[in-house]
């Protein structure tokens, strides 16, 4: 990448009245950031993203709101501060990457890409803490992760969990996640149709999804047959790359996303049904990740193309409706799925579906739950701070169940309804619908 001069930072020379050739060049013009130096330049610094950012509300810092952590990118490019700055990490470390200054913002800023970007150039300077790097080591690795898989779910069939979720600090918490994970509901499975007239969907199985939410995946499978797609498999899926996108680690997702790209090419499938927001927006993004790369990028972008979420499938065919179900429930949107994806009323329409479910109203259910990813392991004090408000406002709702669909998002609120001593439980909208049709097959 050829050096950058300082006025592509500013915008034109209109701002800098210095000769192009006595201008400094960009101070990291190899960089990941330096790439996405049109985002930045897109920036007006209007500030309609502040009330939308869950960090600068709780917070109550300009540093930690979309357009601080803007002009610190651009300062990092326009060399006045260096990637190692303890500032710099520290705000852009506390960003949850929830993408709500995206809807909000009236330029089009694609703040992910920047931050992503961000923080890959920052790893650079300065490893990421060693928990996120284990972490991300074991989802990047097929063998370790089955066994991590394998040892929660033994844990979480156990009353340990649920009995440490009251400990105070991290580990109380892991615990109470673990204790939250997979569908509150028990319904026997059913004979579905084998589905067809609506084309071919390959289910990406996820990672934590497949390990702790197995009974989702199998009820995601039912209900796409149900509305009339068949069901294919996509054999040598792995992890979608999006924690380690998030993390500053694009060297391994962008590897993560060829074995996908291969392995959903082979399945031959016309749509790839997601039921993980944050994956379904890494997945739509795969074009994206893999631009600067001849060989793949229309592979990828031809892939990204047939991701959608699976209440978008759903919505689209109808759904079809199945028995009663009289529960109260509220929704609560990811924000991968709201704000990375743009898609707000399929969900609903899910939920509309099913006779005598109750869909009570949240108060500020387009706001972050705190959870983003492996955020809440490494800035917890924060995560702590967005949860609580999340935690309030269901309370408020007299809600039985939040419908949330996205992993990370039902174990994050679970675990804080758990420790609260709330009745409520999260569960993800497929789970409600499959319970209806179980009734109905009854």
């Amino acid at each position: 990448m050829t050096s950058l001069p300082l006025d592509r930072l500013h915008g034109g020379l209109d701002e800098d009245p210095v000769p192009a050739d006595a201008r400094p060049a960009c101070a990291l013009p190899d960089s990941e950031l330096a790439g996405e130096l049109p985002g930045i330049n897109a920036c007006v610094h209007c500030g309609f993203c502040l009330q939308a950012c869950p960090t600068y509300l709780a917070l109550e810092d300009e540093n930690d709101s979309p357009r601080g952590r803007i002009f610190l990118m651009r300062s990092l490019l326009e060399g006045t501060i260096t990637p190692d700055n303890d500032s710099v990490q520290t705000h852009i470390s506390r960003c949850l990457g929830c993408r709500a200054c995206e809807t909000a913002c009236p330029s089009g800023v694609p703040y992910g890409h920047l931050l992503e970007a961000t923080r890959a150039t920052l790893t650079e300077s300065q490893r990421n803490p060693f928990v996120a790097r284990l972490i991300l080591a074991v989802f990047a690795n097929r063998v370790l992760l089955s066994v991590a898989m394998f040892a929660s779910r033994l844990l979480a069939a156990t009353p340990l969990p649920t009995l440490l979720s009251r400990v105070h600090g991290r580990s109380g918490f892991a615990m109470a996640m673990l204790a939250s994970a997979g569908s509150p509901l028990e319904r026997d499975p059913y004979r579905t149709p084998a589905g067809g007239e609506r084309g071919k969907a390959a289910v990406l199985l996820g990672c934590v999804m497949e390990g702790l939410f197995t009974d989702t995946n199998r009820a995601t499978e039912r209900v796409l047959r149900v509305n009339g797609y068949e069901t294919v498999e996509a054999g040598g899926q792995r992890c979608c790359g999006a924690l380690h996108a998030h993390a500053g680690d694009i060297a391994t997702a962008r590897t993560l996303a060829k074995r996908n790209v291969e392995a959903f090419e082979r399945s031959g499938a016309d749509v790839i049904a997601v039921n993980s927001a944050g994956c379904g927006a890494m997945m739509k993004d795969y074009g994206h990740l893999l631009k600067d790369d001849a060989a793949w990028v229309n592979r990828a972008s031809a892939i990204a193309s047939k991701v959608r979420d699976v209440s978008e499938l759903l919505s689209a065919a109808g759904p079809v409706p199945g028995a009663p179900l009289p529960l109260r429930v509220c929704y609560d949107a990811p924000c991968h799925l709201l704000h990375g994806q743009r898609v707000s009323t399929p969900p609903l329409a899910v939920l509309a579906s099913i006779p005598q479910l109750e869909l009570v109203p949240l108060r500020d259910s387009d706001q972050c739950c705190g959870a983003a990813g492996i955020y809440n392991l490494i800035e917890p004090e924060t995560s702590d701070a967005v949860l609580a408000t999340k935690v309030a406002n269901i309370a408020e709702s007299g809600a039985q169940f939040v419908a949330t669909g996205n992993p990370g998002c039902l174990m994050q609120i679970g675990a804080g309804l758990l420790r609260t001593g709330s009745r409520a439980r999260a569960i993800h909208p497929v789970d409600l619908l499959d319970a209806s049709y179980a009734m109905m097959k009854q």
